[in-house]
């Protein structure tokens, strides 16, 4: 389902955003907020990463992203469903994998990895 993926993308791109803006409002010296999104086809695989050179996710909290409610955001700003159903839609519903590098201080990567002419999933 095109329209899943296409969520998922939406949503990393907008935490991407969300993540460079607050490291801009910190006035860096020479810091010019990047986003970028990649497509890569391996074989049967296809990767899909967005990176940002925002202010990275701290290790305390790395292991809680991908938890239903679970939002670094102000109140207000987020309801912490976005990582966590973007998640489910591809490990669940596309078979494939969500991973996230990520270094405090410089940025995050979300990798998407797909496989192509698999058996279909079930929907979310």
């Amino acid at each position: 389902m095109p329209q899943d993926i296409g969520r998922v993308l939406l949503n990393l791109i907008n935490n991407a955003f969300y993540a460079v803006t607050e490291k801009k409002k910190q006035n860096i010296e020479g810091y010019t907020p990047t986003v970028i999104v990649r497509t890569k086809k391996e074989g049967n695989k296809v990767l899909i990463s967005v990176t940002d050179n925002g202010n990275g996710i701290p290790k305390n909290i790395l292991d809680k992203i991908f938890q239903p409610f679970f939002t670094t955001k102000p109140t207000g700003q987020g309801t912490g469903l976005g990582l966590s159903m973007s998640y489910d839609i591809v490990k669940i519903g596309h078979g494939g994998e969500l991973k996230v590098e990520t270094k405090e201080g410089e940025g995050t990567k979300f990798i998407i990895l797909l496989i192509i002419d698999q058996p279909k999933q079930k929907t979310l």
